[in-house]
């Protein structure tokens, strides 16, 4: 339900323009189906925050299903459902969770809080430079999951 209050991006030229249209924000790309469970909850989350991020991040979610996003979720290798990724000014940003894999947020987060500081902590490091950032969540707060590795 959450979903329809936040963009859908369905092909691989939205995606691009809202990468490189926004400008001075951290833009929040949510690559998840809306059908899955945690993505339900992970979006109830982001729509209940897209208000009071609005002035340094804008969020939008991604269908992993449709064809043409497939380049993207092979380069951001989104194998766990929701994946969360984040940019400033077109640049990826990443963000060290204290996991072997910095480039993405898997799983939902745990309160609507969470993700505001994630998101200003992306924002305050980005202006600062940064393309990486240290998470100011406690560790129990950030999901755990293990790594699989394809063709090794």
């Amino acid at each position: 339900m959450s979903s329809y209050l936040l963009t859908v991006l369905t092909k691989k030229q939205e995606v691009d323009a809202i990468i490189r249209d926004t400008i001075d924000k951290v833009l929040v790309l949510r690559f998840g189906r809306a059908s899955d469970p945690v993505c339900l909850q992970l979006d109830d989350i982001l729509s209940k925050s897209a208000r009071e991020v609005s002035k340094f991040g804008s969020v939008a979610l991604v269908d992993i299903d449709s064809n043409e996003i497939q380049v993207y979720v092979k380069y951001f290798d989104i194998t766990f459902i929701p994946s969360t990724v984040f940019f400033f000014n077109a640049h990826h940003m990443k963000m060290d969770f204290g996991t072997a894999d910095h480039t993405k947020w898997v799983g939902a987060f745990h309160k609507k809080q969470d993700f505001i500081d994630v998101v200003e902590a992306i924002y305050r490091g980005a202006m600062k430079g940064k393309l990486i950032v240290s998470c100011p969540l406690p560790p129990e707060r950030i999901p755990k999951y293990q790594l699989l590795y394809k063709d090794v």
